[in-house]
């Protein structure tokens, strides 16, 4: 099929994908038709009363009479312009004009005409009694580099959590696993009264906080904890949110707790506990569930099988939901987890925070893979079985302790300790045969192997503030210690056939090698990693020009030690194998001094660093000492940024790193690792650093008045010296591989987004949005020692619309289309093209009453799939829920994979092989679950204006 053709796509899909689009075009001809809405347009300037000068950023926004709702809004440009346009059938409004520091301004408009010009609205300086007696209405706010919502503004369904509450916030983008973008950056931290809430992971603390306990939500860019006390600016490339509760519901107890059961014997159950006292917090939180979620479920209907339905494709033609390959998704999973996290201040200069958690899992799977591998010369075909069982645990605990000497002296200590043991049984049985299909060799595999690990790390950071020009001093010591012990039972037989010297007529191959392995490993490793740097940051121009001096040093020592040892007559494993054993120690330990410049003001900031690498590998073996090595390697690394913002709509973004990074010691290594028969790895002593050269451009636009969100960016990087793996494979298919340094290798790729939110009224909106992404990168490497380049050209348009009918429905269709285009410089190679399609429909349907119906439909079509495998697929998940117990408690009966269709055969494809494959993946289940919340926050606690929140 041509690259660009849908020609010879089945008339039944066409016409699946044509009724689902005529359907969405009708729905939204009708819901535009009866809607009673007008346009209206309102425009006028902003200045100040004592200068009459323009006041960038002011807040204007539109309520409604009735009620008081926030109807929309907008911010003013640099000339103090605004302009606001939207739908309503309300006959007059109120208009509120707010900016820090000056009297808010408010008046009643009559809308006879739609079109109103305002002209200047004047703000009058506030005094301190107008701070204390007047607060502003504002829904948004603007505060240096602090974005602030007004909780009360927006109006949202009675029970609502906070993730409901941020779905209606502008620029605020909410997707099906809980992610939240902000503006097109990514929030990858939350905190509530500037204090993490339980662990790393933000949908714990949006889907468990409700929206009533909450006051204000402030957007800042994310930093640590040094570098907001210290005042430093970062690239603003994710989103820290904090949560500002209300000061008489900060302190009580809240959470809920969740089971469900299905067929199939599915099963899923958690419960969480939160305890408030204003600055004392306790959580408990436990979870067990049988169907591949790693996280917590409560049941809920958008998390009920462990996160959302994200699709992604690669170039090989598979594709993922809920994080699981769907056409290459693998094995069962029984998770089972319990944590406790606790939050305190001690007196009036220390927080402290501490948290335990457990994980475990139980994991099954059985996998059969055909592949055909490609050679300049000839190919060759192999076929496996393997079927895994692994059992895990893992015991963590950390600590914080933030210690404010006074308010230019910050102390972080972040100790943590890890404890780890996995058993793990393997099974497998592979074979090779020649391009006339006759066996050249097999082997069969089974193994036992049990594993503990003990990890200790310990972070010291101290920050020194100087005067008030910006300067400061910061040590950072960080230490790690690693210990892994590991027992290994093997026992294996290899076969390797060829022709029969003594009968050249045979057409059918002898056994003409046999290796046979019954043993026990025993597997000791030691890691020390020491980290530490010095930064000194001398302002030049206060809090603008700044020049920092930094000093790194760096040591990592480890030993590796495997005592291999076979079975012997009395049935002992007593006689050592040196060959299959190793006695290691190794050193990676550099120094690094680099100087670098930074200046920063409303407009633009950008810096500068240089960087000079002193490296030192070594690598002793105490088994083999002749393979002892030691590697002495120096580089330069320059680093480089620039933001420039348009206005607070928009901004652009470009940065430039060079990077030097040295061969891994495994790969340096001459020493032979035979422990598979058939692919032996020889490490080369001789090979060089490689040196990254990476160049990035972004381009952001969020226009608040027209509800436009443009984000587009274009990047690409450059390797020279890249370390690849070099195999060559003899006649009987047995290989051995190496390593070596290649030049030419590069990835160039781009992205860009555009998205429309048209208000049809008070109630319904639509979202539109259309993205393309594109990359072009070249490989080096080789086949049977001959060396190749190849390229893979991609492009990936995407179109998307979201209709919102508050407290009715929502539906969401998502189409994407992948073209992949791979070309070879070498003959034996045939060039690949690869055409996928993806179709995401996801509904949602809140009538009746206390109802609450959604559905996640995804239909992909991938014409590259190998004969006997299906090439199309619907994956339907449907859930359908009840509130009981005056909404806080819920009733969901849900489906996973509804049409039965959920496959996992793939095809994945290569320069060097074509390969198919199946594994274990989770079946149609249908589940019936109960979620109740419960919540006795509201009693006033003390006040606490000190919230060791840091904004700059």
């Amino acid at each position: 099929m041509s690259l660009y053709s849908f020609a010879k796509i089945p008339t039944k899909i066409i016409n699946s994908i044509m009724k689902i689009f005529f359907f969405l075009i009708t729905f939204f001809a009708i819901s535009i038709a009866f809607s009673q809405s007008r346009p209206i347009q309102i425009s006028g300037k902003i200045l100040s009363a004592d200068e009459q000068l323009p006041l960038e950023s002011a807040t204007v926004h539109l309520e409604r009479l009735s009620d008081s709702t926030v109807i929309t809004y907008t911010i003013t440009d640099k000339e103090g312009k605004f302009n606001l346009e939207d739908r309503i059938s309300d006959k007059s409004l109120k208009i509120y004009v707010s900016y820090v520091g000056y009297r808010t301004y408010s008046q009643t408009i009559s809308l006879a005409n739609p079109v109103l010009n305002l002209e200047a609205i004047s703000l009058d300086v506030s005094n301190a009694l107008d701070e204390v007696l007047i607060k502003s209405t504002a829904p948004i706010t603007i505060k240096k580099d602090t974005l602030e919502f007004n909780v009360s503004s927006f109006k949202t369904k009675k029970d609502a959590s906070v993730e409901d509450l941020l779905k209606e916030l502008p620029g605020v983008e909410v997707d099906e696993d809980g992610k939240i973008k902000i503006n097109g950056k990514e929030v990858n931290k939350i905190l509530v009264n500037g204090k993490p809430f339980f662990g790393d992971d933000p949908t714990i603390t949006t889907k468990n906080l409700s929206k009533e306990l909450i006051e204000k939500i402030q957007v800042v860019d994310t930093k640590t904890k040094a570098e907001a006390f210290s005042g430093e600016t970062v690239d603003g490339e994710s989103k820290t949110i904090n949560l500002t509760i209300k000061e008489e519901n900060n302190k009580g107890v809240f959470g809920r707790v969740a089971a469900g059961a299905g067929t199939n014997e599915r099963y899923e159950g958690a419960g969480m506990l939160n305890y408030f006292d204003n600055d004392r917090r306790i959580s408990v939180l436990a979870g067990t569930n049988n169907i591949n979620s790693p996280g917590f479920s409560f049941g809920e209907i958008r998390k009920m099988f462990g996160g959302g339905y994200s699709s992604s494709m690669s170039g090989n033609g598979s594709f993922t939901i809920d994080g699981r390959s769907f056409g290459g998704g693998e094995g069962i999973t029984k998770s089972r987890n319990a944590g406790l996290n606790f939050a305190d201040k001690i007196g009036k200069k220390t927080e402290v925070s501490a948290d335990y958690f457990y994980s475990g899992s139980t994991s099954e799977n059985e996998t059969a893979t055909q592949r055909e591998n490609i050679l300049p010369n000839s190919r060759y075909y192999t076929n496996s079985n393997s079927s895994t069982y692994n059992d895990s645990n893992s015991h963590s605990a950390n600590m914080g302790f933030d210690i404010e000497i006074d308010s230019t002296f910050l102390i972080n200590i972040d100790p943590s300790f890890r404890y780890f043991k996995s058993t793990n049984t393997y099974n497998s049985d592979e074979e090779s045969l020649n391009d006339a299909y006759v066996l050249t060799n097999n082997s069969n595999t089974n193994s036992y192997v049990e594993n503990t690990g003990k990890n200790f790390r310990n972070n010291i950071n101290l920050t020194k503030k100087f005067g008030d020009r910006g300067a400061f001093v910061r040590v950072d010591l960080t230490n790690e210690i690693n210990k892994r012990d590991s027992e290994d039972f093997l026992t294996s037989l290899t076969n390797v056939y060829g022709e029969d010297v003594n009968n050249p007529n045979n057409p059918d191959y002898v056994l003409i090698d046999q290796t046979e392995r019954d043993q026990f490993t025993n597997g000791i490793g030691d890691e020390n990693n020491f980290r530490s740097s010095v930064n000194y940051r001398l302002p030049i121009i206060a809090k603008e020009l700044f020049l920092n001096f930094q000093y790194q040093y760096n040591r990592d020592k480890s030993t590796d030690t495997k005592s291999t040892y076979d079975l012997d007559g009395q049935g002992n494993y007593s006689i050592f194998n040196e060959d299959l054993s190793t006695d290691f120690e190794y050193l990676d330990e550099s120094t690094t001094p680099g100087v670098s410049l930074s200046y920063r003001n409303k407009t633009w900031s950008g810096s500068l660093s240089f960087n000079y690498v002193f490296r030192t590998l070594g690598n002793m073996d105490l088994l083999r000492p002749e393979l002892t090595i030691e590697k002495r390697f120096e580089a330069p690394e320059l680093r480089g940024y620039l933001r420039y913002k348009f206005s607070p709509k928009a901004s652009f973004w470009s940065s430039y790193n060079m990077t030097n990074e040295p061969p891994r010691l495994s790969q340096l290594q001459a020493f032979q690792n035979v422990s598979d028969p058939l692919n032996t790895i020889v490490g080369n002593p001789n090979l060089a650093p490689s040196t990254n050269h990476r160049l990035n451009l972004g381009y952001n636009a969020f226009d608040w008045q027209k509800r436009t969100g443009f984000y587009s960016y274009l990047g690409g990087n450059f390797t020279e010296n890249q370390v690849v793996a070099k195999t060559t494979v003899d006649d009987n298919f047995v290989r051995t591989t190496t390593f070596a340094n290649v030049d030419g290798n590069y990835n160039v790729y781009a992205n860009f987004n555009y998205s429309k939110d048209i208000k049809l009224d008070s109630l319904r909106t639509l979202k539109a949005g259309i993205g393309l992404n594109g990359n072009l990168s070249r490989n080096i490497n080789f086949n049977n020692d001959v060396q190749y380049a190849s390229k893979v050209r991609g492009l990936s348009p995407t179109a998307e619309l979201r209709f919102t009918w508050k407290d009715v429905m929502e539906f969401r269709p998502r189409y994407s289309v992948t073209f992949t285009n791979n070309s070879y410089d070498l003959a034996e190679f045939d060039d690949r093209k690869f055409l996928y399609h993806d179709l995401n429909i996801a509904t949602a349907l809140f009538l009746p009453k206390k109802f609450e119906w959604r559905n996640d439909i995804n239909f992909n079509y991938n014409p590259n799939i190998g004969e006997g495998f299906q090439k199309s697929a619907w994956f339907w998940n449907s859930t359908l829920a009840y509130s009981v117990l005056k909404d806080a408690g819920t009733v969901t009966l849900k489906v996973y994979d509804l049409l039965n269709q959920n496959t996992n055969a793939r095809r994945t494809a290569t320069q060097n092989y074509i390969q198919d494959s199946q594994s274990t993946v989770l079946e149609q289940y249908f589940m019936l679950s109960f979620s109740w919340k419960f919540n006795s926050l509201g009693k006033k606690g003390e006040s606490n204006d000190d919230n060791g929140f840091y904004f700059d």
